[in-house]
This record gives C-alpha cells, structure tokens and sequence, in this order.
C-alpha cells in the first residue's frame, strides 16, 4: 500500500486552497478510506502549526489542524536515530533541517511518496519518491 508523506508546504498549500490543494485533497480523502497510509514528519507538524498559528491565531490553529489529518494519518516522532540521518541529510545534501526529516521517511520505503510544493526538493529527488504540486 502507497504511504504519502505529506510536507508542510503541501499542508500550506491546502489551507490556502492553493495550486495543488485538490491532491493533497485526495490524498487525505485516501488515507481515510484507508486505501493509502499518510504520515508527517513532527517537525513538518509544528512547521504547520506555527505558520498556522502567525496567520490565524491560536485558536483557528487548533481547529485546523484537528481538520487536517484524518486520524488514520501518523505524525512520526523525530527519534534520536531519525534526527541522526536528518542531520546526514542536511550536511551531505544541503537541505533544511525539517525537510531532511520528510524526505528521511520518504525514504523508508519504495512505496513510500513525499508530496510537496517545495522545489527546493529537486537538488534530492534522486533519493526518494517525489510528487511536486504545481507552481504557483
């Protein structure tokens, strides 16, 4: 079965009903009728909550987030060995430090797909499944 990995700015692209926003749709639509497992990195998770927050507030954080992910969808905790291979992935790769933690659990699997509108994700995109939302 495909897990998705979602990014923030997938996330982000969502909220603001931006391009891409009906995948990530579908996406979620999927995990929730359990024919495609999603999962978040946490760090990707308090990216969201704190760009959520700076926009909206405190209180419409919670309730987006609470809509956001099906509760079949995972927020994986960043483990020490997790946080080893982001900072493997940061230095050898010259990526952000939230990023190294999705693409790490993109790939944990061939089955596995990172979907972001990051294209700062392409200097990487030999290491893992990607699926890039469209430009703005």
């Amino acid at each position: 079965m495909i897990t998705y990995v979602l990014d923030s700015s997938a996330a982000l692209r969502y909220f603001d009903d931006g391009a891409g926003a009906d995948r990530v749709e579908e996406v979620l639509t999927a995990c929730a009728s359990r024919r495609a497992n999603l999962t978040i990195s946490a760090l990707q998770w308090g990216e969201i909550a704190g760009k959520l927050r700076k926009r909206f507030g405190e209180s419409d954080e919670i309730r987006l987030l609470n809509s956001l992910l099906p509760s079949e969808a995972t927020v994986v905790s960043a483990t020490a060995d997790r946080a080893v291979h982001a900072a493997a992935l940061k230095v050898d790769r010259n990526i952000a430090y939230a990023d190294a933690f999705a693409l790490d659990l993109a790939r944990a699997s061939p089955e596995h797909i990172l979907v972001t509108a990051d294209y700062e994700f392409k200097a990487v995109d030999d290491l893992a499944r990607i699926e890039f939302l469209p430009a703005k």
